[in-house]
């Protein structure tokens, strides 16, 4: 029984150093090239405007259509992408519908044909839980009362100006959550800069300089929360606009933040 015991113990601790060997190997594969000059550019969009967003519903991991205004801007924020005359090398989603639609819409738009969504679940907008499907005021009032807001005003007036950090409003939320399973801050940032991660290294196996990625937007705030100290990383986002990030020598740059130029220049193509 002695010998049997000390056979086990050899062989799982055997399995073990395996496994561990493994795992170091893969993390090795997937590491990112700190050392390369070849700038990649990842322009992040938030999807269009949607059913949901219509109607002033809590829309996280729920999803729901693109609206004819959803549609609109899309193409307009392709017709964009084309005056500005930048060609992507590769395109990514997470795995919901109002993304997936963005995305298409715009690269028909832009005249694209052939290419491939690679789709990203770190690209998710934030979990809201209990909250998901429900009315977005009811998720405010519970969240503004535990971040001491007396009124609905004051509350969106500082939300506007951008004035509470993504990271407070992230778990306000989370902690008022009635069945208590939304995300928390630390986990979508974990996520979504892993994504960003992901995509990067992809990039330089594949010697990729642009890249679009159509995301949501909580969770592109959550991902650049930490990135950049400009304040407007705190504003809500609007529809179709878009977050530009640099990286260079192992580093993360953040460009632009919010910007609509875009799309205001494909409505002004499509309608002159």
């Amino acid at each position: 029984m002695k010998n049997k015991t000390i056979k086990a113990v050899f062989v799982t601790s055997a399995l073990l150093l395996t496994t561990l060997a493994t795992g170091c190997s893969n993390q090795a594969n997937n590491a990112i090239n700190n050392n390369s000059d070849d700038a990649i550019n990842i322009y992040f969009a938030r999807h269009g405007k949607t059913l949901f967003n219509t109607y002033d519903l809590v829309q996280g991991w729920a999803d729901s259509p693109l609206t004819d205004k959803g549609i609109e801007v899309a193409r307009y924020l392709g017709e964009g992408f084309k005056k500005q005359h930048i060609q992507f090398d590769a395109y990514y989603t997470s795995d919901a519908g109002r993304q997936r639609e963005t995305m298409q819409v715009l690269l028909q738009q832009k005249g694209v044909k052939d290419y491939q969504i690679q789709e990203l679940k770190g690209l998710r907008e934030v979990f809201y839980g209990g909250f998901e499907g429900g009315s977005n005021a009811k998720m405010v009032s519970a969240s503004m009362k535990s971040l001491g807001f007396k009124s609905v005003d004051s509350f969106y007036k500082s939300y506007v100006q951008g004035q509470i950090p993504v990271a407070t409003l992230t778990d306000a939320i989370a902690k008022s959550d009635p069945k208590q399973q939304a995300e928390n801050f630390d986990q979508v940032k974990e996520r979504t800069q892993n994504a960003l991660h992901s995509i990067v290294k992809t990039a330089q196996d594949k010697h990729q300089k642009n890249i679009l990625a159509i995301s949501s937007g909580m969770s592109m705030q959550a991902m650049i929360s930490d990135l950049t100290d400009n304040p407007n990383k705190n504003k809500p986002l609007s529809n179709a606009t878009v977050v530009k990030i640099v990286y260079q020598n192992g580093k993360y740059s953040v460009v632009e933040i919010g910007n609509m130029e875009y799309v205001n220049q494909g409505n002004l193509s499509l309608n002159k």
